[in-house]
């Protein structure tokens, strides 16, 4: 997070009204910081899915049935891949559109930050810490890093290449397309934010693990570096930022 002269604590309500606001962006916008979700037992720690690996294991097996692929290793890589895309564009996206439309960075931390399983649609996020921060304009995309980069989105590829031996390569690509992705339905849905959101993902994208993943133009027409495998899929095709378009 940032220094204290950089940011003030809000409370509880700030971050709630602000998590309800974008909500109303789309689905994997949504994330509660109601205190009254505590009583359900059946929220558990993104920390969790970091390190037990048959919740995440599960979830690769959804996907793969949902995209259907064999269990072979070469379509196991495709699904892990694509599990991982979903799940950080689930993590990206209410943190990015709350930092740029409300200038507040909530804890959004391994072990505050909680999910369940969903049979359809993104997973819930509940996020149980009440407190938030508001930093300066010069260090909001610091703070958005300091919670995001590391803690979840390193923290997550570590555990999918557990499961399957996805390249380093394809999972930056697969977050900066993410990150790229939310940053551009913000700024289309919330105009009086575009520039913020603009700039938050451009400095984001300068950031390891995003550095070199790819390049956005002023239009936010992003080509990543990378291909997310999706191509391997039976049907499937050439994704529109895909390093492979246009080949």
């Amino acid at each position: 997070m940032t220094s204290e002269s950089s940011s003030a604590p809000t409370t509880g309500l700030d971050i709630r009204g602000a998590l309800d606001d974008v909500a109303g962006i789309g689905p994997f916008f949504a994330v509660t910081a109601n205190p009254a979700e505590a009583v359900d037992d059946s929220w558990r720690p993104m920390s969790e899915l970091y390190s037990d690996p048959e919740p995440l294991a599960a979830r690769i097996r959804k996907v793969a049935d949902a995209l259907g692929v064999t269990d072979s290793d070469a379509d196991r890589r495709v699904a892990a891949s694509i599990t991982y895309q979903g799940l950080v564009a689930r993590l990206v996206s209410p943190l990015i559109a709350v930092a740029a439309v409300h200038r507040l960075v909530p804890p959004w931390s391994p072990d505050s930050l909680h999910w369940r399983v969903s049979v359809v649609g993104p997973w819930p996020l509940w996020e149980a810490d009440q407190r938030a921060c508001r930093p300066a304009d010069g260090d909001l995309a610091d703070a958005v890093a300091d919670v995001l980069l590391a803690p979840h989105l390193d923290a997550l590829a570590e555990a999918i290449r557990r499961q399957a031996s996805v390249p380093q390569r394809s999972l930056r690509g697969n977050a900066a397309s993410a990150v790229v992705a939310a940053g551009r339905l913000v700024a289309r849905t919330r105009p009086s934010a575009a520039a913020t959101s603009g700039r938050l993902v451009r400095l984001l994208l300068d950031r390891a693990p995003l550095s070199g993943a790819g390049t956005l133009a002023d239009s936010w027409a992003f080509r990543r570096h990378s291909c997310c495998l999706y191509y391997r899929v039976p049907g499937g095709g050439i994704c529109g930022d895909c390093v492979l378009a246009g080949r």
